[in-house]
């Protein structure tokens, strides 16, 4: 997705999901593409273990998505001082959630301010792989500035 369609969408879903069972939704998704229908366009960020998630979205991490979201700040040295930490942690922090898509830079000459796109984090765990019958839904919201 552009960034531009990223700010009309107020969630993301961050699922796990087993290397072939993202295989298999991203095959199924590109055969209902080429045969003209529609696929889900709802952002989703998939995981290959619990741990990695769990070593992702830290608190911590939560903490600073949150900050980002609330405060807007305009440059990741603010980003840094809102939130009480080290500039290099910070800086760091937020490039790997840029690589992941959980939100982006916009640069404004030297400054670059990071951007949540999404107000709503919804985390979805299946405890039955290849079932859709038991599913766990933890949701960490993040209310608009």
């Amino acid at each position: 997705m552009e960034r531009g369609q990223l700010r009309d969408v107020s969630t993301l879903v961050v699922t796990v999901k087993s290397p072939d069972e993202f295989h298999d939704d991203v095959t199924n998704g590109l055969e209902s593409l080429k045969h003209g229908d529609s696929v889900d366009d709802m952002p989703t960020l998939s995981f290959t273990s619990y741990d990695d998630l769990m070593e992702t979205l830290t608190p911590r991490v939560l903490e600073l998505i949150e900050a980002v979201r609330q405060e807007a700040p305009s440059s990741i040295n603010e980003t840094a001082r809102v939130v009480d930490r080290d500039v290099k942690n910070v800086h760091e922090e937020l490039s790997r959630l840029a690589q992941l898509g959980i939100l982006f830079f916009e640069e404004d000459g030297q400054s670059k301010r990071p951007v949540v796109w999404f107000d709503e984090l919804v985390i979805t765990l299946s405890f039955e792989p290849e079932s859709e019958d038991t599913v766990t839904t933890a949701s960490a919201g993040v209310d608009d500035a």
